[in-house]
């Protein structure tokens, strides 16, 4: 017998013997579980934008809001960061994931992509793809087609002994994500992807889809084989939104994959704030229906390190992820959990686990190690790139954080001349500085020409950050970096030498802490500076019970950057654009032993010159500070970009 057989003939045989099975009663319109109807409550958490310290205590929080089942995402770029180097340790171990929820008592709806969108950075895909320019993403492509199946033949076959029918918690399998909002609209690609499932877990699990509740996203968005399910926000009609769905599936349960808990943020916007009444009323709308349901989300998390995506117009998403979801982003029980919980009614006996405690440590004083030019040598150790014209990110094989561009300047710039990006090809924000010298800001969309001057031959420096690639839409495919040619004046500007900088690894190596600190002379403060380092230490109060606790860094007078804490990227600040203004701090970050070492990148102004050169640990959030009224519920539908 072929391996494949007896790979299904064994799995045949433990749903025998265990006797669970999960399936469609079409005729009965339902989910039969182990031979009954069944409806599921469920709620999403994204277990890559949980600290795997604080998975259980998630878990049962939701467990004890009366959930059946949880939905969680499969981010491809998040386990396959190079191609070919797979990584499921410590918080990305996924089954160690699957078995608390089973242990908790939960059901899994497995996301499974290979295309996620979900805020996420290229919506799951992996950027090494974009290394053929010309791939069209989420298509029958064969370049395309043949990295999923060597991702989903990793991916799969650890999740088959999770399904229900095995002994695990894993009862539907979602295949691929709002496929009819893409525009490829190809069927041969989601039969490809059908076809791979299968063979991957067998013909027993139930997989489906999931789209937005009207014909027009349907149409390209399903596909025979695959229950179809929808999507829809709180405030809507309710029956019209499953009648969209009734059209792909006349018979079958009722499903609405993602019911929005609150709403996505972006830099410079308002947070998203969706009221817990309004939600309430069209929960129990959905519940009347006799409908299922998934809370999108139940709890947000946070976007750590470089992994917040973007949406078109460019507008990149914060490092919280909050969503204004009833477990908040440190998953604090809120006013929209009790009011949710007690619309969801069926309760388990038992105790919610409380709130985790927060500590406002104080403010902690940093210095000034190094500028990024002095130290360009440390923080990128092969040597520079050389070449005529710009290299994009994915060229250089450098997919996260930031690139030094370096060029000459071919001429005297004694009056101020014009540094341009012609073809909008700075992505995402480029740092201009000449022989050290600040000059301004490049900004995808927003500033595509500052003035610079200087003396011929001068270096001319450019940082460019890659502030999140775009996960929905046709705009998958975004490139980093310098994209396309910058101007002086009219010259095209040519002989680059590119650095690919590994800052993540200077700092998990201890390398800012090892530089000399010299005495700096107080320097007039300027509308810019040259990107720089600060270091400092975190030492956590003797003498008080059950320290380290959760808290939170507030970045008073700082303007924007990165910052870690032993070692650990916690993620962007940009208090100057809002609307977050304080980064979480998980308590597994920090250690009451020895003090905790914290580096900051400031990328364009510090407070140093000018008042105390410190951060502060306080122990409430403020992800909201432009702007502190409800968003309307309405603005949840008419943004789609999910």
């Amino acid at each position: 017998m072929p391996l494949l057989q007896m790979e299904h003939a064994v799995v045949f045989l433990l749903g025998l013997c265990t006797g669970r099975s999960f399936g469609i009663d079409y005729d009965s319109n339902c989910f039969v579980k182990d031979g009954k109807p069944f409806r599921y409550i469920s709620g999403s958490i994204h277990y890559s934008r949980v600290p795997s310290y604080y998975w259980k205590d998630r878990l049962l929080k939701m467990k004890m809001a009366g959930l059946d089942a949880i939905q969680t995402y499969v981010p491809w770029n998040y386990h396959e960061p190079q191609m070919g180097t797979y990584d499921f340790f410590g918080g990305k171990d996924l089954e160690y994931f699957l078995q608390l929820a089973n242990d908790t008592g939960l059901l899994v709806i497995l996301r499974a992509g290979p295309y996620i969108c979900a805020e996420w950075d290229m919506g799951g895909l992996p950027a090494w793809l974009l290394e053929k320019k010309s791939v069209v993403l989420r298509s029958s492509d064969s370049d395309y087609l043949e990295a999923v199946e060597r991702w989903m033949s990793v991916l799969l076959p650890k999740m088959r002994p999770y399904l229900y029918q095995n002994g695990g918690p894993i009862i539907m399998v979602q295949v691929e994500n709002e496929y009819g909002s893409y525009f490829a609209c190809d069927y041969n690609y989601l039969r490809f992807l059908l076809k791979l499932f299968r063979l991957h877990l067998g013909d027993e699990v139930v997989l489906f889809t999931t789209d937005g509740a009207s014909q027009f996203h349907l149409k390209c968005g399903a596909l025979q084989g695959l229950y179809a399910t929808v999507d829809f926000a709180p405030g809507g009609n309710v029956t019209a939104a499953f009648l969209a769905q009734r059209n792909s599936e006349p018979k079958g349960p009722l499903v609405n994959s993602e019911f929005y808990t609150g709403w996505l943020d972006h830099w410079g916007h308002r947070h998203s704030v969706v009221p817990a009444q309004t939600i309430a009323k069209t929960l129990n709308e959905i519940l009347a229906c006799g409908a299922n349901v998934n809370l999108y989300m139940f709890i947000g998390g946070t976007n750590f390190a470089y992994w917040n995506g973007a949406n078109m117009p460019y507008m990149p998403q914060p490092t919280s992820y909050d969503y204004d979801a009833p477990l908040s982003e440190a998953g604090d029980l809120t006013e929209k959990y009790f009011a949710l919980r007690e619309v969801i009614g069926m309760l388990p006996e038992g105790l919610i686990p409380p709130t985790t405690p927060k500590f406002a440590y104080g403010k902690v004083c940093l210095q000034k190690a190094s500028t990024v030019l002095e130290v360009l040598d440390g923080l990128s150790p092969s040597g520079p790139v050389r070449s005529t014209y710009p290299l994009t990110f994915v060229e250089l094989k450098q997919y996260f954080g930031y690139v030094l561009y370096r060029t000459t300047l071919p001429k005297n710039c004694v009056e101020p001349t014009p540094l341009s990006s012609p073809l909008n090809g700075v992505h995402d924000r480029a740092y201009v500085s000449v022989n050290g010298v600040p000059q301004g800001i490049l900004e995808r969309d927003k500033s595509l020409k500052i003035n610079i001057t200087g003396q011929a031959g001068a270096n001319l420096d450019i940082l460019v950050e890659n502030m999140g690639r775009v996960n929905f839409g046709r705009y998958n495919n975004d490139f980093k970096g310098l994209v396309s040619n910058l101007t002086l004046a009219q010259d095209i500007l040519v002989g680059w030498e590119i650095y690919p900088l590994d800052i993540d690894g200077a700092v998990n190596s201890d390398f800012f802490y090892l530089l000399d600190h010299p005495k700096r002379s107080a320097v007039k403060a300027l509308s810019y500076e040259v990107p720089a380092f600060y270091t400092g230490t975190l030492s956590i109060p003797g003498g008080i019970p059950d320290l380290p606790q959760d808290t939170y860094v507030n970045f008073p007078g700082w303007t924007k950057g990165q910052i870690w804490i032993n070692g650990f990227n916690l993620g962007r600040y940009w208090p100057a654009r809002g609307p977050q203004l304080t980064l979480y701090v998980p308590r597994n970050v920090l250690v009451a032993s020895v003090p905790n070492n914290i580096t900051v990148l400031e990328l364009e102004r510090s407070p140093c010159s000018t008042q105390a050169c410190e951060i502060e640990f306080v122990d409430e959030p403020n992800i909201n500070y432009f702007f502190v009224f409800p968003l309307p519920p309405v603005a949840c539908l008419s943004l789609r970009p999910r």
